[in-house]
């Protein structure tokens, strides 16, 4: 299962479309409360999150997942890909930064690669 978590309607939609037709088994979520409330999501085996959240933030947001004690392996989407974002993401354990405009096959291949 794959946990996603986007905050821009078409964006979410897209991306599930995506990963759905790749075989992930996705639930999607409109903001890092949605996703936080949600006891299946700590089952998930992936997390795709927007940096820039309604409501908090894809570092945070995953912060909050470990704290609780979700192991799984997580990418980071993202248009504002500053070294400080960047280290931030690292330093919590996102696999891959990605920056928007989002390439589909660039995403798959990180979900690949953080798989192995």
């Amino acid at each position: 299962m794959l946990i996603l978590v986007e905050d821009d309607d078409p964006v979410r939609r897209a991306l599930q479309l995506l990963l759905s037709g790749r075989g992930y088994q996705v639930r999607s979520f409109a903001s890092a409360a949605s996703a936080l409330a949600d006891p299946i999501a700590l089952e998930a085996a992936f997390l795709v999150a927007d940096y820039r959240l309604s409501d908090s933030d894809g570092v945070e947001l995953l912060h909050s997942l470990r704290a609780r004690g979700w192991m799984g392996r997580a990418i980071l989407v993202t248009a504002f890909a500053s070294n400080e974002v960047r280290r931030a993401a690292e330093a919590v354990g996102y696999a891959a930064i990605m920056e928007k405009p989002l390439r589909q096959q660039a995403l798959l291949a990180a979900l690949v690669h953080a798989s192995s």
